[in-house]
Protein backbone atom coordinates (compact mmCIF):
# COMPACT_ATOMS: atom_id res chain seq x y z
CA UNK A 1 0.00 0.00 0.00
CA UNK A 2 2.81 2.44 0.82
CA UNK A 3 4.45 1.76 -2.53
CA UNK A 4 1.25 2.66 -4.39
CA UNK A 5 0.84 5.85 -2.38
CA UNK A 6 4.43 6.88 -3.10
CA UNK A 7 3.94 6.14 -6.82
CA UNK A 8 0.74 8.21 -6.98
CA UNK A 9 2.36 11.11 -5.13
CA UNK A 10 5.39 10.94 -7.42
CA UNK A 11 3.14 11.05 -10.50
CA UNK A 12 1.26 14.05 -9.10
CA UNK A 13 4.51 15.88 -8.36
CA UNK A 14 5.91 15.14 -11.81
CA UNK A 15 2.66 16.26 -13.44
CA UNK A 16 2.61 19.50 -11.43
CA UNK A 17 6.26 20.22 -12.25
CA UNK A 18 5.71 19.67 -15.96
CA UNK A 19 2.62 21.86 -16.14
CA UNK A 20 4.37 24.60 -14.14
CA UNK A 21 7.32 24.47 -16.53
CA UNK A 22 5.05 24.97 -19.53
CA UNK A 23 3.38 27.96 -17.91
CA UNK A 24 6.74 29.54 -17.10
CA UNK A 25 8.02 28.94 -20.61
CA UNK A 26 4.91 30.58 -22.10
CA UNK A 27 5.23 33.54 -19.71
CA UNK A 28 8.82 34.01 -20.79
CA UNK A 29 7.80 34.54 -24.41
CA UNK A 30 4.93 36.87 -23.50
CA UNK A 31 7.07 39.16 -21.37
CA UNK A 32 8.95 40.78 -24.23
CA UNK A 33 8.26 42.63 -27.47
CA UNK A 34 6.95 40.44 -30.26
CA UNK A 35 7.95 42.79 -33.10
CA UNK A 36 11.63 43.02 -33.97
CA UNK A 37 10.98 45.18 -37.04
CA UNK A 38 7.89 46.90 -38.44
CA UNK A 39 6.37 47.18 -41.91
CA UNK A 40 5.14 50.62 -42.98
CA UNK A 41 4.20 50.05 -46.63
CA UNK A 42 0.46 49.99 -47.29
CA UNK A 43 -1.20 46.58 -47.19
CA UNK A 44 -4.62 46.36 -48.88
CA UNK A 45 -7.32 45.73 -46.24
CA UNK A 46 -8.68 42.81 -48.28
CA UNK A 47 -5.33 41.02 -47.68
CA UNK A 48 -5.66 41.34 -43.90
CA UNK A 49 -7.52 38.65 -41.98
CA UNK A 50 -7.00 39.91 -38.40
CA UNK A 51 -5.24 42.68 -36.48
CA UNK A 52 -3.98 42.55 -32.89
CA UNK A 53 -3.17 45.72 -31.00
CA UNK A 54 -0.91 45.41 -27.95
CA UNK A 55 -0.48 48.50 -25.80
CA UNK A 56 2.90 49.31 -24.31
CA UNK A 57 3.52 48.04 -20.82
CA UNK A 58 6.04 46.25 -18.62
CA UNK A 59 6.48 43.54 -21.27
CA UNK A 60 7.38 46.00 -24.05
CA UNK A 61 7.76 49.78 -24.27
CA UNK A 62 6.33 49.88 -27.81
CA UNK A 63 2.74 49.78 -29.04
CA UNK A 64 2.61 46.73 -31.31
CA UNK A 65 0.23 46.23 -34.21
CA UNK A 66 0.36 42.70 -35.63
CA UNK A 67 -1.62 41.91 -38.76
CA UNK A 68 -2.40 38.35 -39.76
CA UNK A 69 -2.65 38.15 -43.53
CA UNK A 70 -5.02 35.84 -45.38
CA UNK A 71 -2.06 33.68 -46.44
CA UNK A 72 -1.28 33.05 -42.74
CA UNK A 73 1.76 35.32 -42.39
CA UNK A 74 2.00 37.70 -39.44
CA UNK A 75 3.34 41.18 -40.12
CA UNK A 76 4.27 43.80 -37.53
CA UNK A 77 2.94 47.15 -38.68
CA UNK A 78 4.47 50.54 -37.93
CA UNK A 79 2.00 52.22 -35.53
CA UNK A 80 3.13 55.68 -36.69
CA UNK A 81 2.21 55.07 -40.36
CA UNK A 82 -0.96 57.05 -41.22
CA UNK A 83 -2.80 54.06 -42.74
CA UNK A 84 -2.01 51.96 -39.65
CA UNK A 85 -3.34 54.73 -37.39
CA UNK A 86 -6.66 54.54 -39.26
CA UNK A 87 -6.79 50.80 -38.49
CA UNK A 88 -5.93 51.45 -34.82
CA UNK A 89 -8.71 54.07 -34.54
CA UNK A 90 -11.18 51.59 -36.08
CA UNK A 91 -10.13 48.88 -33.59
CA UNK A 92 -10.38 51.24 -30.61
CA UNK A 93 -13.80 52.47 -31.74
CA UNK A 94 -15.23 48.93 -31.51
Amino acid sequence: MNGKLVAVLALLLISAAMSQGKALARMGTELRCQCVATHSKFIPPKSIQDVKLTQSGPHCKNVEVIATLKDGREVCLDPTAPWVQVIIKAILAK
